[in-house]
């Protein structure tokens, strides 16, 4: 997983609330475990839509994206990240999200910033001609305009992004104390090592 850290460029002001996974990824594209190729159906209703922003040419690539409410409810679908992550978007604002989404964004290396409506309000209005910049390490949201916005974030979540550690890095990064563990147990309960990976030792 890339460490995030300063997320910064373009933002799309979408603002709709109540955003469901099922709009974010629709279900006939969930046929796949590949991460890869599900940004070509993400808001593939909305896109339908005449004059839609995300395929306006000044948000192409965007890595940003403002919602409203309750951001990512419905179906706790794992694709609704990896489509938003495939589209290039690295961080979501809005002033709530489902639970579930959010830790699948979180697990997929996405930033979800928690903001109060009047400074979501304030940024997709700057967004509709002007970059935005996140800065998670200092937990700011700021402006060309000098409008600055604090958020706060869980400290295990904002490590694990700064780091860019998901749970096999995790894992790894302890691997030190793992390899210590197995030796201690080795010696103090021998016939748990020998029957690991064969059943009973005999």
């Amino acid at each position: 997983m890339d460490p995030v850290r300063v997320v910064e460029g373009r933002a799309i002001p979408f603002g709709r609330k109540n955003v469901d996974t099922d709009l974010i990824i629709p279900a006939r594209w969930l046929k796949t475990i590949s991460r890869e190729g599900l940004g070509a159906g993400a808001f593939e209703t909305v896109r339908a839509e005449p004059g839609n922003l995300f395929d306006q040419p000044e948000f192409a690539g965007a890595p940003i994206l403002i919602a409203g409410d309750n951001f990512g409810c419905g179906s706790s679908r794992e694709h609704a990240a990896w489509a938003l992550l495939d589209t290039g978007i690295r961080a979501v604002i809005a002033p709530s999200f489902s639970d579930i989404f959010a830790g699948n964004a979180f697990k997929n290396g996405i930033l979800t910033v928690a903001l109060p409506q009047d400074a979501v309000d304030r940024l997709m209005a700057v967004a509709a001609s002007d970059p935005i910049s996140i800065d998670l390490e200092h937990q700011t949201v700021t402006t060309p305009f000098q409008d600055r916005f604090t958020f706060t974030i869980d400290p295990f979540r904002r490590h694990c992004l700064l780091e860019g550690l998901d749970e096999v890095g995790l894992t790894l990064a302890r691997g030190d104390a793992i390899a210590a563990y197995e030796q201690r147990l080795s010696v103090q309960q021998p016939w748990v090592a020998r029957g690991t990976g064969s059943g009973l030792a005999a």
